[in-house]
């Protein structure tokens, strides 16, 4: 990012003018909404996370060979996403973030962990997150994170995932699963709860579709 020049108006004192302060205030909320800098600042008055509506029941979670495993592993994301603060659409071509709250984890690694969990809950085979095991010659999940989010024009929390599966032979399916939940106003209270409805969502139609 290029280093901008400012010109400093002073009065006869040394003393920099309001003007000055209204243009830096200006340029400063800018380069936030622009995502360019990070100004730091008091910690969020909130962190979020994703909640498993399914979770597999304390004990034995059963055993298989690796070979018949599935192995999760976390999805790619964009830049809009690789970061643990919340994005908001603004329009077509505008991103800002959710004032006040911040992801626990990268969004990407909460997502990978809600998958597991919502699959190993429907007890039907041997699931493990990436960075486990090996991941060569698996079953494996994973693909690309594209919206977990709000969307001020309409109003809503997003969930968008492109899932890619792979057996390990060379064979590999891919699929779209997407959710939203709409009338939520772009506060914490109300973004937070949307969101972890939203990524269960995705999570349950994925579970389903790997069967």
């Amino acid at each position: 990012m290029k280093r901008l020049a400012m010109k400093h108006s002073t009065t006869s004192g040394g003393a920099i003018v309001p003007g000055y302060f209204r243009y830096a205030g200006a340029l400063a909320a800018v380069l936030l909404l622009g995502g360019c800098v990070s100004l730091g600042g008091k910690a969020p008055k909130q962190l979020i996370g994703l909640t498993p509506e399914h979770a597999a029941p304390a004990g034995d979670l059963g055993g298989a060979a690796l070979r018949d495993a599935l192995v999760v592993v976390d999805p790619e994301t964009d830049r809009r996403l690789d970061v643990q603060r919340v994005p908001v659409q603004v329009d077509g071509a505008t991103i800002a973030y959710l004032k006040d709250v911040s992801w626990v984890e990268r969004p990407a690694r909460l997502f990978r962990r809600l998958l597991a969990e919502t699959i190993r809950a429907r007890g039907k085979r041997l699931v493990v997150e990436g960075g486990e095991v090996s991941e060569s010659g698996k079953v494996t999940l994973g693909g690309r994170l594209l919206d977990m989010g709000y969307d001020a024009r309409s109003r809503s929390v997003v969930v968008r995932f492109d899932a890619l599966r792979s057996d390990g032979a060379g064979n590999v399916v891919s699929r779209r699963f997407e959710a939203t939940v709409e009338g939520v106003a772009p506060k914490a209270d109300a973004v937070a709860p949307a969101l972890n409805k939203a990524a269960n969502d995705v999570a349950g139609q994925v579970a389903d579709w790997m069967g």
